[in-house]
């Protein structure tokens, strides 16, 4: 009987198969550039609001030792308002383009022949010492927080996996699994539960077919052409109510402020009032909500009240709400008092700002969280690991995106479509920033120019990310 690669690589002792790896790539080049961008309208979130953007892009060439190579690319919003709040935008701006420089260093001097995950892994503890040095040499009021080191070095990551899905001609959700890497999933996470278990066991054969696209609501958005605003006219809608019929929308992620229950429970009833007239004028029943606090929530408590009187005031509305997204501050650590046992009786809650690792992951856990936010913006390397935990421990899962445009829009929509059980997918730099996916709706059409609801991932199975 003859044995696929895969059952033969099984066999293999693995002192063996580290020395026999002939698919490690080494990074050769690396080049970054930044891209600035006016969003179309503010977007308001965790009580600020947004009127712009920077993207880091990232293109690296690797190569393995029988001199075979590659080049990949990236990119990412710098999200620095959401991944440094606390300091000027300008300052924290500024910091991470110098962080950015910096680790783009770091990636470029590193000369090990490795896996991408392996790559990662092996620079992580440099680049967070990158953010404590720039952090010092900037004379910041604060650090760099670790989210925000995540985010910078996001795009250097999925560059790699780029790269190194090309150049093996695999599509990169599929070079992870033990036909490529050393060790198995017990090594990255540094957790006995996942010994023998590899990425290939938590990543689909084939992505699917399409996901459910969520549809953003700021804190300032209009709803109805009766709220004031100030008219756009170029071309796209200016409130909710439009926003449905033109993109077809089936699911609507709401930001809410956190402080004030009162004004947050009625904001969802009346977004769930507006919605119902549009959904019922083109014959459409099956919507959903999510709803996201941006951690603004003073307590678990609070969430509870909130969650009981929006059940009261507007019970359609509670009835499809499909999950509840970091209600709480980011540093669960420090907050251990807010368990979300008894919301997550009623919807999942999931962690977004506070997911940083597995230690982050299992205490979020313990406090009775329910589900996780994966998002390409922490690293492709991570993203794919701590989707194995959520996957291995039966947490809901989602994907959300950091107002990602272009390329950042193209790896978040395949994080969703490869990663089994996902429910849906944030995507709302079509609303906000759309100049930034300039050129992207020809190469993927389905993605960029949503009409029914869903986004298409026609295109997304083949080497490397699709970037």
């Amino acid at each position: 009987m003859s044995c696929t690669r895969r059952q033969l690589l099984a066999l293999v002792p693995p002192a063996l198969l580290a020395a026999k790896l002939s698919t490690d790539v080494r990074v050769d080049e690396v080049t970054t550039e930044f891209q600035d961008f006016l969003y179309r309208t503010p977007y308001k979130f965790g009580g600020r609001e947004v009127d712009r953007v920077t993207m880091l892009n990232v293109r690296c060439r690797v190569s393995t030792q029988a001199g075979k190579s590659a080049e990949g690319s990236a990119s990412m919003s710098m999200g620095n308002i959401w991944a440094f709040p606390g300091l000027p935008y300008d300052t924290t701006l500024g910091a991470m383009k110098a962080l950015a420089l910096r680790l783009a260093t770091i990636t470029r001097d590193y000369k090990t022949y490795a896996h991408p995950l392996d790559i990662n892994r092996e620079l992580e503890p440099a680049y967070l010492q990158a953010a404590a040095d720039t952090s010092r040499d900037l004379n910041l009021a604060q650090p760099i927080p670790k989210l925000c080191t995540l985010v910078t070095a996001s795009p250097l990551d999925a560059a790699i996996h780029d790269a190194f899905g090309k150049l093996h001609r695999r599509n990169s959700f599929l070079t992870s699994g033990r036909d490529f890497v050393r060790h198995d999933l017990s090594h990255y996470l540094e957790n006995p539960e996942f010994r023998g278990e590899y990425l290939d066991h938590y990543v689909a054969r084939r992505p699917a077919a399409r996901v459910r696209m969520y549809h953003s609501v700021g804190a300032s958005d209009p709803l109805s052409a009766a709220d004031p605003h100030t008219p756009l006219n170029d071309g796209l809608p200016e409130t909710l109510e439009a926003w449905i019929p033109y993109s077809g929308i089936t699911a609507i992620k709401i930001k809410l402020n956190g402080a004030d229950l009162v004004w947050d429970s009625d904001r969802v009833a009346e977004i769930d009032r507006v919605t119902t007239r549009a959904q019922q004028a083109r014959g459409f029943a099956d919507w959903i909500y999510s709803l996201d606090f941006n951690e603004r929530c003073p307590s678990a408590q609070h969430v509870l009240d909130f969650t009981l009187r929006l059940k009261q005031i507007a019970p359609n509305a509670f009835a499809r709400v499909q999950y509840i997204e970091q209600p709480t501050a980011r540093d669960l650590n420090a907050n251990r008092a807010n368990t979300m046992f008894e919301v997550a009786k009623l919807r999942p809650v999931v962690i977004d700002e506070s997911l940083t690792g597995l230690d982050a992951l299992l205490t979020a856990r313990e406090m009775g969280y329910t589900g996780v936010a994966l998002k390409a913006c922490k690293g492709h390397s991570q993203t794919l690991l701590l989707a194995a935990a959520a996957q291995k421990y039966k947490m809901f899962r989602c994907v959300q995106d950091l107002t990602c445009p272009g390329a950042a829009l193209v790896h978040s929509v395949g994080i969703a479509a490869w990663i089994p059980g996902t429910s849906a997918l944030e995507a709302n730099a079509r609303e906000y920033v759309p100049s930034a996916s300039k050129g992207w709706e020809t190469r993927y059409p389905g993605i960029f120019n949503v009409r029914n609801g869903y986004l298409d991932t026609k295109g997304l199975d083949a080497p490397g990310l699709g970037t």
